[in-house]
């Protein structure tokens, strides 16, 4: 049996931070919460990213919604990917009962039930503030990335874009990008060789079915305008806290490409607008993605890389980006690289596959005097979870056994209606839920294509005159006399050759 004393000096040498933090509970040694080893979350480090994991039933949602209320408290903007529907319940104050009294006395909390200032935002047809982006803010790169293109498609869709810029096309929506990929390969494949070079309509074929592969997922209501702008997930409610953004995807479960080719939009964005904040004291944004698998488990290995670079690059402009999934395995491991804090809820061992999952996830925690990870991560009890993290200089803090606090709002869903009176209270909803339809590639093409048909049926067929020339030329002098001699020679051409000719001149013999 470990010493206490050790234990309790190791946590609080490792859990001390000069900043700001955030007390998420207090660490455990043999099953029993350890009086003052209390376990905090600078809120400096939270840019490094993190991963929050464990079997179903464990508690991931519950320390999520724990960690959105501390951020909030602390006036730190959250973001959260709802794709269960269970995360609403952070907008209506939580009940205390005689469980959470008891574990509140145990970790020192003051337990404060309150709702917290929620938005909720969607890319699908859940009730919100609708999230749009159009196709030329995704740009060539991107777009290219998300249908999975090879070079020369991803080229010729650069093409397709600078085609557009050129010549003052709008590409908004995606009837826009499929009716100038049509345009492309028949009217005006002439016009773009010419300028632009060879064109393959192999490529063009390819290229649409996979827009309309992502058209079948539900794209078309997240692509358009009007477009949704990232400082509205940044904004702080009236009294002070963070908004918490809900996004409600919990159609999209089914649909992984939308809700993938979504999130690398949104964090693209946030990358693309925001300055270089270098190391804050706490961080601008929060970005939770629940059921984090589906993004990896769908994904190409461009979109993995380009999520990577993101994920690497986004810490400098003060965002946090924080994975919750079953298992930390789901996560590639160039990505789970960068993950700073990380809090691992129990791990199931029903197979053999199971246990060597086990294996590899004890090893990616360092290693503990005090604890047999592997051993533990089958014995942690729901609300409780093992946790490391970086501290203020770089350096992984101990890994712990702590019991987390409970969520101070609801842990339990909203109804229809509390839902429905959050939405009718935004800021925000009436803006972005004006539906806008612009002028764009798509109603100026049709329009070109439908002028030139016009015109082709106006204009004379090859060898006939249109009627001012044919008075005109019947009016000629000329042309008359050659009539009048035409005429009569075939008059009597035909009358002759019916005996009618006419009489005969005599002869001089």
């Amino acid at each position: 049996m470990a010493d206490t004393n050790d234990f309790l000096k190791a946590v609080q040498d490792g859990y001390s931070f000069k900043g700001e933090s955030y007390k998420i509970g207090r660490a455990m040694l043999d099953g029993k919460v350890v009086a003052d080893a209390d376990i905090l979350i600078p809120f400096k480090t939270l840019n490094r990213h993190g991963l929050i994991a464990g079997a179903t039933g464990t508690g991931k949602t519950k320390t999520l919604q724990v960690l959105a209320e501390g951020l909030s408290d602390a006036s730190i903007p959250v973001v959260l990917m709802d794709i269960k529907g269970d995360m609403s319940g952070i907008g209506a104050a939580g009940t205390e009962n005689d469980k959470i009294k008891e574990r509140s006395q145990l970790l020192g909390i003051d337990f404060k039930p309150g709702a917290y200032p929620v938005e909720f935002l969607t890319i699908s047809k859940e009730k919100g503030t609708r999230l749009r982006a159009t196709v030329s803010e995704f740009g060539p790169v991107l777009l290219s990335k998300i249908l999975d293109l090879n070079d020369t498609q991803g080229g010729f869709v650069a093409m397709i874009f600078k085609y557009c810029d050129d010549n003052k096309l709008p590409l908004l929506d995606l009837k826009d990008f499929i009716k100038i990929l049509q345009y492309v390969s028949d009217e005006g494949k002439a016009e773009l060789e010419k300028t632009y070079g060879k064109i393959s309509t192999t490529s063009t074929g390819t290229i649409l079915r996979k827009v309309i592969e992502l058209q079948q997922q539900g794209a078309d209501l997240f692509f358009g305008e009007r477009s949704f702008d990232v400082e509205d997930l940044m904004r702080i409610s009236d009294d002070g806290r963070g908004m918490v953004s809900i996004v409600r995807v919990t159609d999209l479960q089914d649909r992984p490409k939308l809700f993938s080719t979504f999130m690398l939009q949104l964090l693209a964005e946030l990358y693309a607008s925001l300055p270089e904040a270098g190391d804050l004291d706490k961080p601008k944004l929060v970005l939770f993605i629940d059921e984090a698998h589906l993004i990896f488990n769908e994904a190409s290995s461009a979109l993995l890389n380009q999520l990577e670079t993101i994920v690497k690059l986004i810490r400098s402009k003060g965002v946090g980006v924080f994975f919750c999934t079953q298992n930390p395995m789901d996560v590639p491991a160039s990505i789970l690289a960068q993950l700073g804090l990380k809090i691992q809820h129990a791990l199931r061992a029903f197979t053999a596959a199971d246990r060597k999952a086990i294996k590899e996830t004890a090893d990616n925690y360092p290693i503990s005097p005090f604890y047999q990870t592997d051993e533990l991560l089958t014995q942690v009890g729901i609300g409780e979870a093992l946790i490391t993290m970086l501290n203020e200089k770089g350096i992984p803090t101990p890994l712990v056994h702590c019991m987390l606090r409970a969520p101070q709002s609801r842990m339990d869903i909203l109804t229809d209606a509390e839902i429905d009176a959050i939405v009718a209270k935004s800021k925000i909803a009436v803006h972005y839920n004006e539906v806008i339809d612009n002028e764009s590639a798509y109603e100026i093409l049709t329009k070109k294509l439908s002028d030139a048909a016009e015109k082709a049926q106006e204009a004379p067929q090859p060898g006939r005159a249109t009627a001012s020339q044919e008075k005109s030329i019947l009016d000629n002098p000329i042309v008359k006399s050659m009539a009048r001699t035409a005429g009569n020679t075939i008059v009597r051409s035909l009358l002759g050759a019916i005996g009618l000719g006419g009489r005969k001149k005599s002869s001089w013999f």
